[in-house]
């Protein structure tokens, strides 16, 4: 993925495993040079440099370090930055550590006291992007438990969280919340196809007292949109074969809910005077 022109100000200093936002100070048989507010710079290689990287120009950019690790710039945008979560595909082993494709010309490593289990080749890891704070090297670690905080008072129930499924259980998926906690789907709140690897906007269902935390994929006022699913098909159908003794997989396949949401929903539109109840149907008033 490559980085967008950039409109915001110059970054104060420049950060590896970040996007900077960095000045256009010379050109270079090997590149641009780029420089940070503090004036230090970085080089832009000449395959990332574009026609309107002028003179005082600012340009958008992620800093790493190259296989000397020098400090070099790219507009490519990796998997995952520093601080962030992703799955990545490992493409080499070596006695000291595995390579994984992070997205860039240089692959990342991920050392093996960073490893729980044997990397193999091909098959792809939840790792987090860390930083070496002594070398200045970024790194991959797949020990993600370090990194995710207790969320106990950190969230609020029914707020609107980012959301990255990083694993399929039991029980239901597991994923990360904002890039910072851990929590659960459980499978009755699942109405979608979803997979490992997938990013999502869902919602704080309930916080326990240990700090782990339920979610949902639907908002809490999700009895709304129910309602408005039902008198959808009915506006459709006209009138539908379903009552509140209808089979709750006939109501998940039609309506994308679990039978007590429709029966909540049904009450409502009842009591909204919007649809009507017979012994066998639902229909429209």
């Amino acid at each position: 993925m490559t980085l967008p022109t950039t409109q915001d100000p110059i970054s104060k200093t420049i950060k590896t495993g970040e996007i900077n936002t960095l000045l256009v100070t010379r050109l270079i048989d090997f590149g641009v040079v780029l420089r940070a507010e503090d004036e230090k710079e970085v080089l832009l290689p000449n395959r990332y440099v574009t026609d309107d990287m002028t003179l005082l120009s600012l340009v958008g950019v992620f800093v790493y370090t190259d296989s000397e690790d020098r400090l070099v710039a790219t507009t490519q945008k990796p998997k995952a930055m520093l601080g962030e979560f992703n799955f990545f595909e490992v493409v080499d082993y070596r006695h000291y550590g595995s390579f994984v494709d992070w997205g860039l010309p240089k692959d990342l490593l991920v050392p093996l006291s960073e490893q729980k289990s044997h990397f193999s080749i091909g098959k792809s890891y939840l790792l987090r992007v860390c930083l070496d704070e002594l070398t200045g090297r970024l790194y991959g670690s797949q020990r993600i438990g370090r990194w995710l905080e207790n969320g106990f008072g950190k969230v609020s129930k029914y707020q609107k969280v980012d959301l990255f499924i990083i694993a399929k259980t039991p029980m239901g998926y597991k994923a990360i919340i904002d890039g910072k906690y851990e929590g659960m789907i459980f499978s009755s709140d699942v109405f979608e196809y979803i997979k490992e690897g997938d990013r999502k906007v869902g919602y704080i269902k309930n916080i326990r007292r240990d700090g782990k935390i339920d979610l949902s994929l639907r908002a809490m006022n999700a009895q709304l949109s129910d309602s408005q699913k039902i008198l959808d098909e009915l506006t459709t159908h006209k009138e539908l074969a379903f009552t509140y003794k209808s089979d709750a997989n006939e109501i998940q396949n039609r309506f994308q809910m679990s039978k007590k949401n429709f029966k909540s929903a049904l009450t409502k539109l009842i009591e909204a005077k919007k649809i009507e109840l017979t012994s066998s149907s639902i229909k429209l008033i």
